[in-house]
């Protein structure tokens, strides 16, 4: 279920984890809320802050070591999802959507649909959404919704962050004295400040997706997806509403079968 925590990323994962806890620390060692609040005594925030930060870490490295859907081997629920796929697809005609099953090239497992072979992770993944960097895993059908999650958790701790940097900025007379007291606060304050616009953005466009039950490689390249460039510009064939789609990646935790997905919505008359 979880990869090994000293492969692939183990960098990227002690330099998020430090410049986490550095920048906590950072905060309470200067003349911030949280540290005024520790020194009378008043410890519910400086502990929920904490804890909050802590639960971030776990989240981050959930998400980066957790399975994201690799398609391993050629399961009996697939082949019998494909046998279903292509009877289907023989009585929808030639001028609606059609698609080919393909056994990948790299990995030569059957690919459901949605899948896609990750190069870096070298496997394909089901409802492959994006290699990130960041986590340095792929975010897919079993961690996408914890991705989520973790962006959110992830937000809230930056936002207070720099809102507590801001509250321990201290006067000085001078540009020079001010920047010499302040510097290193600043440093930390910059740094949490790009962090919150970079996770906001990644944020709204994942809630924007998942309300439209679209991935970032289907949203980005569409027109290179067998079962996709058929369709309309317009046209999302596993888009089942706002609140239902929502619904769905949240509350659903049970594999969704797309290509039954696929092919009703392809019969639909309506």
């Amino acid at each position: 279920m979880f990869k090994n925590v000293f492969g692939s990323g183990f960098l990227v994962r002690t330099a998020h984890v430090i410049l986490t806890w550095v920048i906590t620390l950072i905060l309470f060692l200067h003349d911030t809320d949280l540290r005024k609040q520790e020194e009378t005594g008043e410890l519910t925030l400086p502990v929920l802050f904490v804890l909050l930060v802590l639960v971030s870490v776990l989240l981050y490295f959930a998400v980066s070591l957790m399975d994201p859907g690799f398609v391993l081997t050629d399961d009996c629920d697939l082949q019998f999802t494909l046998g279903i796929a292509e009877e289907t697809q023989d009585m929808i005609p030639q001028t609606t959507k059609s698609i080919r099953l393909r056994r990948c090239g790299h990995c030569l497992v059957q690919q459901p649909m949605r899948s896609k072979h990750c190069q870096t992770c070298q496997h394909c993944v089901r409802r492959y959404d994006h290699h990130c960097p960041w986590i340095e895993n792929c975010v897919g059908e079993r961690n996408h919704r914890w991705f989520v999650l973790y962006l959110a958790v992830q937000l809230i701790v930056l936002l207070w962050g720099l809102y507590m940097a801001w509250s321990g900025f201290s006067h000085a007379p001078t540009w020079q004295l001010w920047l010499r007291t302040n510097g290193v606060l600043l440093g930390a304050a910059a740094v949490v400040a790009v962090l919150s616009l970079t996770v906001l953005l990644l944020l709204g466009s994942h809630l924007y997706l998942v309300s439209l039950n679209t991935t970032t490689w289907e949203f980005m390249s569409r027109h290179r997806i067998s079962y996709l460039k058929h369709c309309g510009v317009d046209e999302n064939p596993f888009d089942r509403g706002t609140l239902r789609n929502l619904w769905g990646f949240f509350c659903i935790w049970e594999p969704v079968v797309w290509e039954h997905v696929y092919f009703k919505q392809g019969n639909d008359p309506i």
